[in-house]
């Protein structure tokens, strides 16, 4: 049996209005639970619709925010959403205030604006929720070394912005971050349709397998706007499948919450290229001054 943490990424204000009830609802209904990590500011993926496939935008008014309409401000209209996964028993973290831009410019971004965009998404997360956010993470495993410091300053609980193989405390340019990192295990789906040598179906197939071939607890991630829409039944496929072969579907909080931080191994983290993703991303590199 094997333990996958839910990490859901929600985007966009269609991927709030539409996606996120329907994931509650199929979690609801298998007795699953998973992590959602808004975006709080202004929807501009119209923008990013003109560089992506659409696979990755099929929705037509969404290719508009932005562009031709103006970019809603998802933490304003979708509100009642985003407290419906609360109330349901999911956990709920931050994810970004303008993903787009994030995605964007985070990686080269100076302190200033790096600060500017975090702090915005954390006062409006602690609006819509009355408390302080425990967990961030980067919009598409993009991020900074002030961004990695900020987790830390701003006294969260974990982080999950990278991709990796286990749970570890990051060093980046040799500097020990105290806030966990939890990185992303497994592949998306999306990710293995990007080379087009393959079916949805032959996608949640080797998802089904991955857990099994791979030792100790996963985190996967997924979108709202994909498995909570055009893929919600391909997504359900996989929990049934899952829960069938009896893996524990969770939170990313109860995973780390069953860990002993202090014993967390550190590691370096890098930024690469990961296959069906674009551009620089980070990962977990290798272990920080291992015993000898």
């Amino acid at each position: 049996m094997k333990r996958i943490a839910l990490k859901i990424d929600v985007d966009s204000y269609r991927g709030t209005l539409k996606g996120v009830p329907a994931l509650v609802d199929l979690l609801q209904r298998h007795g699953a639970t998973a992590s959602f990590f808004f975006s709080f500011g202004p929807d501009r993926g119209g923008r990013e619709s003109r560089r992506l496939s659409p696979a990755r935008y099929h929705d037509r008014l969404t290719r508009l925010y932005g562009l031709l309409l103006p970019a809603p401000q998802v933490g304003v209209r979708c509100v009642d959403s985003m407290r419906q996964a609360r109330d349901s028993g999911c956990e709920v973290a931050v994810h970004a205030w303008d993903r787009v831009r994030w995605e964007a410019r985070s990686p080269t971004a100076d302190n200033a604006w790096i600060e500017a965009e975090m702090a915005q998404a954390c006062r409006r997360f602690t609006d819509i929720f009355g408390e302080q956010p425990y967990a961030w993470a980067a919009p598409g495993w993009r991020t900074n070394r002030h961004a990695l410091r900020l987790t830390q300053r701003l006294g969260l609980c974990y982080a999950s912005d990278c991709r990796g193989t286990s749970p570890f405390i990051p060093v980046i340019d040799g500097e020990i971050v105290l806030c966990p990192q939890l990185p992303t295990t497994l592949p998306t789906i999306d990710e293995l349709l990007a080379a087009g040598t393959m079916s949805v179906e032959q996608a949640v197939e080797q998802l089904i397998e991955e857990p099994s071939r791979v030792a100790g607890d996963h985190v996967f991630t997924l979108r709202a706007e994909l498995e909570g829409m055009c893929f919600l039944s391909a997504f359900e496929r996989l929990l049934i499948a899952w829960t069938t072969r009896g893996h524990e579907l969770l939170t990313l909080r109860e995973l780390i919450g069953s860990r002993n931080i202090v014993t967390l191994p550190r590691h370096e983290v890098a930024f690469t290229g990961i296959p069906g993703r674009p551009g620089q991303r980070m990962v977990q590199g290798n272990a920080f001054l291992p015993p000898e």
